[in-house]
């Protein structure tokens, strides 16, 4: 009598399915979940169905498979059931990770789900740790006011438990929310309290690069750029060695490069892109900010907006970024015409709006700010269309010397009425 196959174990059929993840996803993801549905009998099973409750999650996000991701999320619950409650926490929240950035929505709803069957679990650490990712899904959807509001429920109950690493991140979450609303005193009052509690603490180097980032971003809203770039020059520092395709390196050695930019300092540009940790970022996003240090350093405009409309992606979409090149775009074209009409004393507005390239009417706005400003003194005479520049007026050193002797016969005469009062 033949005796039938003996059946493979756990540990052999995950590495079969880690094998044919990429050449056979169907196959490996028939196997992992035949790992799922077995019962565990000791604790290597207990871990080998952790790991392909992972694998099965990265070979979803991997695929696209956003739903099947989130019915996993919902079937895992039970798996849950069955180990520590400090690892469910860490698990759920790595395969929420998992959603791509199109999914947002749906990766929103999950958490959603998740916070509540937590509350009816009585699990407190892991409703927490899902509505802190929950406020973060929020910030990055714009939904600021509403992520704010989340951070005060959770400061109240924080507070009360002490809980420094968890605390660290609401502050942190909550000065991201209140500066993404241009709210700056609440900004920096959160960001304080958040590198004041991450110092009594250890703090994860994660943690510390990420609030590295969003006090450099608070310190550039000052327009303080030398202090933002070293902030963010310690952020890069920091993501770069955890992982040196971290998305947020990337964006932290943009943001350096930003404020070389603001300081009006485009040469020191190409030493920085030729770090050995620069490397794996090498690409649009850097060429983009290349070509805005290029404009800078021949203070041309066209080159300016030309960066603008072949980089719109890389430029436009990060709200500080955007923000800055505003400044610097209105920055250059104060330049700009400063330069055209310094030779002159009258010259046609037309003419200046050809030579800088603009449109007229932002060319009569801008001057008209540069002369409230006194950037220069002058007059715009809209009756036949110029310009009419004046000479720096020179005061004249009388007046003032008037004044400080009537201001002296004034005291003169006060101190000798009070003499003649006091005889009297």
């Amino acid at each position: 009598m033949a005796l039938p196959p003996p059946q493979a174990s756990t540990s052999q059929d995950l590495e079969t399915a880690s094998s044919l993840a990429s050449s056979d996803p169907a196959k490996a993801e028939d196997l992992y979940r035949g790992i799922l549905s077995r019962k565990a009998v000791d604790e290597d099973g207990l871990r080998d169905q952790e790991q392909a409750l992972i694998k099965l999650g990265a070979l979803y996000r991997d695929h696209k498979k956003s739903k099947e991701l989130a019915q996993l999320v919902t079937d895992s619950r039970t798996f849950m059931a069955q180990i520590a409650k400090a690892k469910t926490a860490k698990l759920i929240r790595t395969l929420i990770d998992y959603f791509p950035p199109e999914a947002r929505e749906l990766q929103m709803k999950v958490t959603e789900e998740n916070v509540e069957w937590a509350k009816s679990e009585k699990r407190v650490f892991l409703r927490q740790s899902l509505e802190i990712k929950l406020v973060g899904l929020q910030i990055d959807a714009g939904n600021h006011r509403i992520a704010l509001t989340m951070t005060e429920n959770l400061l109240k109950e924080l507070k009360q438990l002490d809980d420094k690493i968890i605390l660290t991140e609401v502050f942190l979450l909550e000065s991201r929310a209140a500066h993404a609303i241009q709210n700056l005193p609440r900004a920096k009052a959160a960001l304080t309290s958040a590198r004041t509690t991450a110092n009594s603490i250890y703090c994860p180097p994660l943690l510390q690069a990420s609030l590295d980032l969003q006090s450099g971003a608070v310190n550039a809203d000052d327009k303080d750029y030398k202090t933002a770039y070293s902030y963010f020059f310690e952020a890069f520092e920091g993501f770069a060695q955890a992982d040196d395709r971290d998305p947020r390196a990337l964006k932290a050695l943009k943001y350096m490069l930003l404020c070389k930019i603001m300081l009006s300092l485009p040469d020191d540009l190409a030493p920085l892109l030729l770090l050995k940790s620069a490397a794996p970022h090498l690409g649009k996003d850097l060429d983009a900010m290349r070509a805005t240090a290029t404009a800078l350093k021949e203070r041309s405009l066209e080159m300016f907006k030309t960066a603008l409309k072949d980089y719109t992606e890389q430029l436009q979409q990060d709200p500080l970024i955007r923000s800055h090149l505003s400044l610097l775009y209105d920055t250059l074209l104060e330049q700009n015409l400063v330069r055209v009409i310094e030779p002159y004393s009258s010259v046609e507005l037309s003419w200046i709006a050809q030579e800088v390239g603009q449109s007229l009417q932002v060319v009569e706005e801008k001057l008209s700010q540069m002369i409230l400003d006194q950037v220069f003194y002058g007059v715009l005479n809209e009756s036949v269309g110029t310009l009419e520049v004046y000479d720096e007026p020179q005061e004249d050193p009388m007046y003032n010397t008037s004044l400080d002797t009537l201001k002296q016969m004034g005291d003169v005469v006060k101190s000798l009425y009070e003499k003649a009062t006091g005889v009297a």
